[in-house]
């Protein structure tokens, strides 16, 4: 029927060997490219004083809340 090679002793068709190799090589790709997804980090703030600095802060997450309100309707289609 096919081609057969000892392994270890055994007798192994071919297409058992094909489909191990190319199992191990995409689950060993798929291993290697999960992993925890950082997130970008933010520049530190250099600010003189602890007021502008709690400014700067605030300024940034109500800018960050205001952009995630926008973009969801940004996305959406117009509805006609």
């Amino acid at each position: 029927m096919g081609q057969y090679y000892q392994v270890f002793g055994q007798k192994v068709a071919s297409q058992y060997l094909a489909m191990g190799v190319l199992g191990s090589l995409f689950g060993g790709v798929y291993l290697a490219s999960g992993g925890s997804k950082s997130t970008p980090a933010t520049p530190p703030i250099n600010a003189s004083s602890s007021d502008e600095a709690d400014f700067i802060k605030k300024f940034l997450e109500t800018s960050e809340a205001t952009e995630k309100q926008a973009a969801p309707a940004a996305a959406a289609p117009a509805k006609h």
